[in-house]
């Protein structure tokens, strides 16, 4: 503490009779008060608002659970911690957290290449058939054919969504250095989702 804030503290305890701003300052980073808390939960609901007026969701959370899963996910939160918080099976929020634009490295862990996926989507061949072609489960190819939509939707709107998160949580206060990282990664598979689907067309 520099000496013009130390001064500006006594003066306050001084006037007031309290240390408010002491304690305050002790506070954990990233920590919110109760109105900027729901400040927070607004923002981020609002942009899963906006969202559902463009796409359709999967699941029957709300707007305000789809902040919750958004939050979680940006907060460094893995998908059961998500799940138990919303009381909710962590399939649930793996969906919901599609719906919202956000994607986890291992969600592209498929048992094939995802490129292959890609090409028999753009074929247009039926869930059977392509789980017949990959030697996989019909519920395996939903599983990753919502991973690859997903990955399409974020392209096709530049990440415009997880900005929109994002910018809510800066303006909240919360640091995201690090999913500004993951988010990265994700564009850069996404892109390299988008180049295979370009070559195939040629």
């Amino acid at each position: 503490m520099d000496e013009k804030t130390e001064e500006l503290r006594d003066l306050f305890e001084e006037v007031t009779g309290e240390d408010t701003v002491t304690e305050t300052q002790e506070e954990t980073p990233g920590s919110l008060a109760g109105e900027d808390e729901d400040d927070l939960a607004e923002g981020l609901a609002a942009a899963v608002a906006r969202m559902r007026e463009t796409y359709d969701f999967e699941t029957e959370l709300s707007d305000a659970e789809h902040a919750r899963v958004a939050r979680g996910y940006y907060e460094g939160e893995d998908d059961t911690d998500i799940a138990e918080a919303l009381d909710v099976d962590r399939r649930e929020v793996v969906r919901a957290r599609l719906d919202v634009h956000l994607v986890r490295d291992r969600d592209r862990d498929a048992p094939f290449d995802l490129t292959d996926l890609r090409e028999l989507l753009n074929e247009d061949r039926s869930t059977g058939d392509i789980a017949a072609e990959l030697d996989v489960s019909p519920s395996t190819v939903r599983r990753y054919r919502r991973v690859v939509r997903t990955e399409k939707e974020i392209r096709s709107v530049s990440a415009r969504y997880q900005a929109d998160f994002e910018d809510v949580l800066t303006d909240a206060g919360i640091s995201h250095d690090m999913t500004r990282d993951m988010k990265e990664d994700g564009l850069e598979d996404a892109t390299d989702g988008a180049e295979a689907e370009s070559n195939m067309s040629l």
